[in-house]
């Protein structure tokens, strides 16, 4: 498996969300009498609330030319763990906010370490909250804990702090359906990086508002990574095992 796999897996292991006999949400209209501090206060509402989850996640990836896409086995405990499971489990990988481990059994590798080369790929600091958050239609900072405005530009929220941050700027659409996050950008214009997490579709479940596609782009230089996500098959607040070990003998690579 190369580099780029490696990556893919890494990946994987940090997505969460979903619930099965869902539907797609239709478009709303912005509210121009909306505040600011009720905006925030209805996107708060709409933090995904769950224990457990499983899935079946695909992804494909882009960098280089190159195209990979992969169906794994996915479960999660909220706040705790993410679990994936690749087909007849070749590949297994584990989350938690201490780190990030998976081993490949075509190759007898294992690889253990924290979210320092995550962060490097996407341009910007990762830790198991912030990942979770983004990949749950949540915002990737939490609102609270800046000043912000908002407009309404084409039909959509957008959000952003009074004062910009000195190295980076950070910009949150949300969707007038539901609040949740329709766009999250941030850039580094000195380091020439852009991230963009973009939310190409939700869907209602139960009482609850969930991502169904997602499409993250990385930019830094004149290098790109695009990753499409697509949540199916899903169920929430089942009992479920999270088994990963990782087999005698296996030689530890580092990314």
């Amino acid at each position: 498996m190369n580099r780029y796999t490696y990556i893919v897996f890494t990946l994987i292991t940090l997505l969460a969300v979903s619930c099965k006999s869902s539907k797609t949400i239709s478009a709303g209209v912005a509210n121009y009498n909306l505040s600011t501090r009720q905006l925030i206060k209805e996107n708060a509402k709409q933090a995904a609330s769950f224990k457990t989850l499983q899935a079946k996640l695909k992804i494909t990836y882009f960098q280089n030319q190159k195209e990979q896409t992969h169906s794994v086995s996915f479960r999660a405990k909220k706040d705790e763990i993410f679990w994936i499971s690749a087909t007849f489990s070749v590949i297994r990988a584990k989350v938690t906010p201490e780190k990030v481990s998976f081993y490949n059994k075509l190759d007898n590798t294992y690889f253990e370490g924290n979210y320092e080369y995550l962060s490097g790929l996407l341009g910007t600091e990762l830790d198991f909250q912030k990942v979770q958050n983004l990949l749950l239609g949540e915002t990737l900072f939490n609102l609270k804990d800046d000043v912000y405005k908002a407009s309404i530009d084409d039909n959509i929220y957008v959000l952003q702090p009074k004062k910009q941050r000195d190295l980076f700027e950070i910009f949150f659409l949300l969707d007038p359906s539901h609040f949740k996050v329709k766009s999250q950008q941030i850039s580094q214009p000195k380091e020439q990086r852009i991230l963009q997490i973009d939310y190409l579709s939700y869907q209602k479940v139960g009482s609850q508002t969930l991502p169904q596609y997602v499409k993250i782009n990385a930019v830094e230089s004149n290098q790109e990574t695009i990753i499409k996500l697509e949540f199916k098959n899903v169920s929430l607040n089942e009992d479920l095992r999270f088994p990963f070990k990782i087999p005698s003998g296996f030689k530890e690579i580092k990314l």
